[in-house]
């Protein structure tokens, strides 16, 4: 009985990502996916034609992840300001839970070249547009102040984008327990009430 196609494909991003954490970006060679996902050539070029579309298939897959995640936080809130703070929280427990595949998709994409930058700044974009979204709400039920929602939303990305980076090369700060800290900052910048600290 041969795997399924899809188990397939996920035992290989598996090891892509045990490989890309020890190996790095560059280092890595198909030949060393294949042997630490234990699968042949034939199979792993069926599912992915190169690196890059390896690599390309983690994004998405952590991609995946944390829209999931924030959907379903932002789904059991009511309040735009709410589903911020909800979002918020759901997004940095992914980041501690999946630390090895942010600090892939997060550090070893930043200069790999136009392609992969097309991608960053796409779902840099989607992950704006859904604050963006969320702030709006806030605005038009009167849990927040009005403002520009947008340049919020981009704000909040580039300072979370920040956050998480330092973390993944240093640790610091530890994201479970500055979880409320990192809210209470961000939740003053778009004007939120200390009732949603």
């Amino acid at each position: 009985m041969h795997p399924e196609p899809a188990d397939t494909r996920t035992r290989i991003l598996e090891a892509a990502v045990r490989v890309f954490a020890e190996k790095g970006y560059h280092e890595t060679r198909m030949d060393d996916i294949v042997s630490a996902s234990h699968t042949s050539k034939g199979s792993l070029y069926f599912h992915f034609p190169n690196k890059q579309e390896i690599f390309f298939g983690l994004i998405e897959t952590f991609t995946g992840l944390l829209e999931a995640r924030l959907k379903e936080s932002l789904a059991a809130e009511q309040h735009g300001s709410e589903q911020v703070d909800s979002a918020l929280t759901a997004s940095l427990r992914l980041f501690t839970q999946y630390r090895t595949l942010a600090k892939i998709v997060l550090v070893q994409a930043v200069g790999l070249g136009a392609a992969f930058e097309a991608r960053r700044r796409a779902i840099n974009d989607r992950f704006s547009a859904l604050i963006q979204g969320r702030i709006e709400k806030g605005i038009q039920d009167g849990s927040l102040p009005a403002q520009n929602a947008e340049l919020a939303a981009r704000a909040w990305v580039g300072a979370l984008n920040e956050i998480v980076i330092h973390w993944i090369y240093t640790g610091v700060p530890d994201l479970e327990t500055s979880v409320p800290e990192i809210k209470a900052f961000l939740l003053r910048s778009i004007g939120a009430g200390k009732e949603n600290q």
